[in-house]
């Protein structure tokens, strides 16, 4: 099979190092210094954002600060503040929805588009659309925020021509140049493709990304078994296979507790770990029918345990009444140092048997109310009192490939 012959009209933009460079646009200050944003500033603090300067010196996301401090003592650490990257991610939306009604964020800073039958196409290029939606972003969002655009024939060609030259980037992969952006690339350039799949791909007799495009289709299929090998195939000849929307199997949270705690004083904690992870779900439209909790104690030992409920459930009071259960099972006496809850067997709000008695009514109208309160005026801005001494615990946080906003 041949390479995909037809326009490139996908469009992927990626704001680059977002969490930093927003950081540096508020605040000129912070502009050409080496800044990151962590988790936590302290120095067991993990790196969530390296800014280009950052970078440079070799600053990596998923670092701890305590690293990147001994690489650069005078580095700039900034805790995350959502509401800003999520402010960005509006203004971002407004931008491109006024060239295409079908676009899809990926995440907080990723948005794929698809230009394929409208009007714009009449009057510019799909690269001098590039250039003008990046225009908007320095005019509408800031000077300093700066995104890599990759123009392609398929979701993942266009997001692989996104990363090819960054910051501020811009680059097609198409029928006439893929095969000279293929020889420059390694395998583990490819998104998708982790150290794992090399070593499978290795053993297959495939050691670059040209071979890999010249491979068969059996050969892929037992490199990585099934039909992945076959997705591949089409993947690298342009041919779409990543525009299916996944249903979502499990929502969770987890903190990490300044200082060890027995369990029953971790019990505010889990409530409001609960709380964040069910109203998570409920804004994408599913209720709980199985839970799970974690302890992690200063011991390093590990304890889990998890159930599967007799009904689904949509009040996080519920959820944490389940958990709490599974809590009174642990049998270590050791302080807790880490704590995890999540939650599997979703159910579609439609797809899950109606409940007429008029409390259970009134509880998810109830649910319903105190969400969106929470999302509009600050998350934990109405909580339960149990929650009153949790300020500065389990904070806002946007998770990776999240594009949560509302």
């Amino acid at each position: 099979m041949e390479f995909n012959f037809n326009e490139p009209f996908i469009m992927h933009i990626d704001i680059n190092s977002c969490f930093a460079t927003i950081e540096q646009q508020a605040n000129p200050f912070l502009r050409g210094k080496p800044t990151v944003v962590a988790a936590y500033a302290e120095n067991y603090g993990c790196i969530l954002a390296s800014s280009h300067e950052a970078k440079k010196l070799g600053i990596k996301t998923g670092m701890r600060v305590r690293e990147a401090r001994r690489i650069y003592p005078n580095l700039f650490v900034l805790p995350p503040d959502p509401a800003k990257y999520r402010t960005v991610h509006k203004l971002l939306r407004g931008i491109v929805s006024r060239y295409t009604n079908d676009f899809s964020p990926r995440s907080i800073d990723e948005f794929v588009l698809n230009f394929s039958g409208f009007p714009i196409l009449r009057e510019l290029s799909m690269s001098e659309v590039s250039e003008q939606i990046k225009r908007n972003i320095k005019d509408e969002i800031g000077e300093w925020v700066t995104v890599s655009i990759g123009i392609g024939v398929s979701r993942f060609l266009a997001k692989l021509a996104a990363g090819l030259k960054k910051p501020d980037g811009l680059s097609e992969i198409n029928k006439e140049n893929f095969w000279k952006i293929y020889s420059s690339l390694e395998l583990v350039d490819l998104c998708g493709i982790n150290r794992r799949n090399k070593i499978r791909l290795n053993r297959a007799g495939i050691y670059n990304v040209c071979q890999f495009y010249e491979s068969s289709i059996q050969n892929l299929r037992g490199a990585f078994g099934g039909i992945v090998g076959r997705y591949w195939y089409l993947r690298l000849r342009g041919y779409e296979v990543d525009n299916l929307v996944v249903r979502r199997k499990s929502f969770g949270n987890s903190y990490v507790l300044p200082e060890a705690l027995e369990i029953a004083q971790t019990y505010p904690i889990i409530m409001k770990l609960t709380q964040k992870m069910t109203g998570r779900a409920q804004r994408s439209g599913y209720k709980i029918s199985g839970v799970h909790v974690s302890l992690v104690f200063s011991s390093h030992q590990f304890w889990h345990k998890g159930k599967k409920l007799n009904c689904p459930l949509y009040d996080f009071r519920d959820v944490y009444r389940e958990i709490l259960k599974l809590v009174e099972y642990c049998f270590f006496k050791d302080k807790v140092k880490q704590v995890a809850v999540s939650s599997f067997e979703l159910v579609a709000d439609d797809e899950s048997q109606l409940m007429v008695f008029e409390e259970q009514i009134k509880k998810k109208k109830l649910n319903t109310a105190f969400n969106l309160i929470n999302r509009k005026y600050g998350e934990f801005s109405i909580c339960s009192a149990r929650m009153a001494k949790t300020e500065g615990h389990v904070l806002d946080r946007i998770a990776f490939g999240s594009s949560e906003v509302s």
